[in-house]
């Protein structure tokens, strides 16, 4: 039961590390998470403060 589980990024991370944090639990580049996380509609900042609560930071 020890598989990947999804963090907020402590290396990876420009504001809280939502982007990064999943684009490691992805293996998708976090420079296109970031850029998919501005243009798909109804993914913005409101949805990125709501992750960034959520999503617990790496330790």
């Amino acid at each position: 039961m020890g598989g990947k589980k999804l963090y907020r990024s402590r290396d990876n991370r420009w504001l809280a590390g939502v982007c990064g944090g999943i684009g490691e639990y992805t293996g998708i580049d976090p420079i296109i998470v970031r850029v998919l996380a501005v243009v798909i509609p109804g993914v913005g900042w409101l949805t990125y403060l709501i992750l960034a609560l959520i999503i617990p930071s790496e330790i």
